[in-house]
C-alpha cells in the first residue's frame, strides 16, 4: 500500500527532505561545472564597473599566491547558487507544498517567484547603478600620489557583500506582504508608522554598505519605494484574509 502526505511518518519526512536537499545540491553542481571554465571571463566582467572607473595604467592586483585561481571559484560558486535559485525553490515549495491549505498554496507561490525576481532585481542593481556610481566616487576622492591597486580578493568580498545586500533588500515586499497577511501587522499600522521606517531604511543603508553617504543613500531610497509598494499590494491580501475570517 502506497503512503500517502497525509500518513507521512517523521522518518519519510526526513528521507523526502534528504531527497529534496540532494537534487537541490545536484542543481548548482551542475551549473557550476557548465560555468567553471568561463571563470575568469565571469570574474572580469563582474569587475569591469570598478575597472572602468580606475585612472589609465592602474590595475587590480593579487596579494596571495592562489587568489588568482580561487576567487573566480569562489565566485562561480556563489553565482551557480544564485542561478540554481528558482529550481532550490521549487524544491522547497515541492517539500512543503503537501501539507498546506489551498488559501496558503494561493499566496505562497506566487510569493516564492516574486521572491527570487526581486533578490536578482537587487543584484542588477546593484552592478549596474550603484557600482559605477560608488566606485567613481572612491576614485575620485583617492589622496594625491596614491596608487589605487585593488586586491581581486577584497574586490570580489565587497561586490559579494552588497550584492546579498541589495538583493535582500529588495525583498521588502515579500516580508510586508507575508507580516500582513499572517496578522503579525495591518497596512494601517505600517503606514503609520512610515517616519520610523524611513530612518530605519536609512540605518540599515549604513549597516550593509560602505561608510560613504552614496551608496547608503542608493539603497535607502529602493527600500522605501519597496516598503510603498509592498505596503499597497499587502492591502489586498489583508483585506482578502479579512473576508474569509468573517465568512468563517
Amino acid at each position: 500500500m502506497s503512503t500517502t502526505p497525509n500518513n507521512y511518518t517523521l522518518f519519510d519526512h526526513l528521507l523526502e527532505l534528504r531527497s529534496r536537499l540532494l537534487k537541490s545540491f545536484v542543481g548548482v553542481l551542475v551549473i557550476l561545472c557548465c560555468l567553471i571554465y568561463f571563470a575568469q571571463d565571469i570574474y572580469h566582467y563582474v569587475a569591469e564597473p570598478l575597472l572602468a572607473t580606475m585612472p589609465i595604467g592602474t590595475q587590480m592586483i593579487a596579494t596571495d599566491v592562489a587568489s588568482p585561481l580561487f576567487a573566480p571559484f569562489k565566485l562561480v560558486i556563489v553565482l551557480s547558487i544564485f542561478i540554481a535559485m528558482p529550481y532550490i525553490l521549487f524544491q522547497i515549495w515541492s517539500f512543503v507544498a503537501p501539507g498546506l491549505y489551498r488559501n496558503e498554496k494561493r499566496l505562497i507561490a506566487p510569493l516564492m517567484l516574486g521572491s527570487t525576481l526581486l533578490f536578482y532585481s537587487g543584484i542588477a542593481f546593484a552592478y549596474f547603478v550603484v557600482f559605477p556610481v560608488i566606485f567613481a566616487f572612491f576614485n575620485s576622492v583617492a589622496p594625491e600620489g596614491v596608487t589605487i591597486a585593488t586586491d581581486i580578493s577584497s574586490y570580489l568580498d565587497f561586490v559579494l557583500k552588497l550584492f546579498f545586500a541589495f538583493g535582500a533588500a529588495f525583498e521588502i515586499p515579500v516580508a510586508i506582504i507575508l507580516m500582513c497577511w499572517t496578522n503579525f501587522t495591518s497596512p494601517d499600522s505600517l503606514r503609520a508608522k512610515r517616519p520610523y521606517i524611513v530612518v530605519g531604511s536609512f540605518i540599515i543603508g549604513m549597516l550593509l554598505t560602505p561608510p560613504d553617504i552614496i551608496s547608503q543613500t542608493m539603497l535607502a531610497i529602493p527600500m522605501l519605494i519597496l516598503f510603498e509598494v509592498g505596503v499597497f499590494i499587502a492591502s489586498f491580501y489583508y483585506k482578502e484574509n479579512e473576508d474569509e475570517e468573517v465568512e468563517d
